[in-house]
């Protein structure tokens, strides 16, 4: 694939985005909370995109004093092409200007889903919890995830 960018999530993106998020979760968020979140001024939406195809998301969002990864996900098809990695790290980059008070960054992530525990560890998250039959299709605990930005 030729050069991937990353730029903010725009209102025409939502039915690609949704796309994505249907076909990656077995819980996935209804359109209605992309459209809410795009519009909050206390989130970060950032979309990678090859050309006019959206290949994946990402949304943070502080709510009080946590700042949360609500949200990340990429196309089947181009996954392990490192743009997980060019999201996080952009609005990572964006969360230090926007919001630079914020200490921590949390996350939960399927504790089978190893890959993508392996790949917040390498961001430097470490587990900080857990929350018990957080999941549904099919019920399983969450880890909960945490990264030091301060």
């Amino acid at each position: 694939m030729e050069k991937i960018g990353i730029r903010i999530m725009r209102h025409k993106d939502l039915d690609q985005v949704h796309a994505i998020e249907t076909r990656c979760f077995s819980t996935p968020w209804q359109l209605s909370s992309f459209k809410y979140e795009i519009d909050n001024i206390d989130a970060i939406l950032r979309v990678a995109f090859f050309q006019e195809d959206i290949v994946g998301y990402i949304c943070i969002r502080t709510i009080l004093d946590v700042t949360h990864v609500m949200d990340i996900a990429i196309k089947h098809e181009v996954r392990r092409m490192g743009i997980a990695s060019m999201l996080l790290k952009a609005a990572l980059q964006e969360l230090r200007i926007k919001k630079p008070d914020t200490k921590n960054l949390t996350l939960e992530v399927r504790e089978s889903n190893i890959a993508a525990i392996r790949f917040y560890e390498k961001f430097g998250f470490d587990e900080v919890g857990r929350r018990r039959d957080y999941y549904k299709k099919p019920t399983e605990d969450a880890i909960i995830m945490g990264l030091d930005v301060g």
